[in-house]
């Protein structure tokens, strides 16, 4: 079932939605979202992107694959679709990064939406309908939640972003290698990801 605003963003004050709050409008489409699809709330604005497509997936899986392989915490777990509540500016922000690293148990709940706490990086792999939210907006936010590296992997400009050392809306490094070559990930990590294998 194909909701009214894929791939686009949604502005709850709209003519055909009087009345209906941000949140609410959030929820509604949470609700009615196809297996598969992601309703995610940044800066006020509800955004409703597809299924990934298959060349997205084969980066996000070698990524997963080299943290299993290199991680020198064997207590670190990848997570994929997790949800993550960040603080927003007037809002709470609603986030379901490509990946999620963190340490073993930290999502071992019922809860839909989780603190960002234990967080120790999120990876977003660019797609033309979020490539502008991943380069701006979700620096922000996870900037903001003090979510210690943030990993871009920018299909569109040939390059993976490692962000680090979060303070206030932005992280105070940011390192760009082009997609190839060996990308140093600092501490928590502490491994070199391998880009030629994207």
């Amino acid at each position: 079932m194909p909701l009214p605003v894929p791939e686009e963003a949604f502005s709850p004050g709209t003519p055909d939605h009087e009345g209906a709050s941000v949140g609410e409008t959030f929820e509604l489409f949470s609700a009615l979202a196809p297996k598969g699809w992601r309703v995610e709330l940044i800066e006020g604005e509800i955004y409703v992107v597809p299924p990934a497509n298959g060349e997205h997936e084969e980066i996000v899986t070698e990524v997963v694959e080299q943290v299993i392989a290199r991680r020198a915490d064997r207590e670190l777990r990848n997570f994929t679709g997790i949800g993550l509540s960040l603080p927003g500016t007037t809002d709470a922000v609603r986030v379901i990064p490509d990946l999620v690293i963190a340490p073993k148990g930290s999502f071992d709940d019922q809860q839909e939406w989780h603190a960002p706490g234990p967080v120790l990086l999120v990876a977003e792999v660019t797609s033309s309908s979020t490539a502008s939210r991943d380069r701006v907006q979700k620096i922000r936010a996870y900037a903001r939640a003090g979510i210690p590296l943030y990993l871009l992997v920018d299909r569109e400009a040939g390059e993976a972003v490692v962000c680090a050392e979060p303070q206030g809306d932005d992280y105070t490094h940011k390192h760009v290698h082009k997609l190839g070559t060996v990308v140093p990930l600092p501490a928590p990590l502490g491994f070199d990801l391998d880009t030629g294998a994207f």
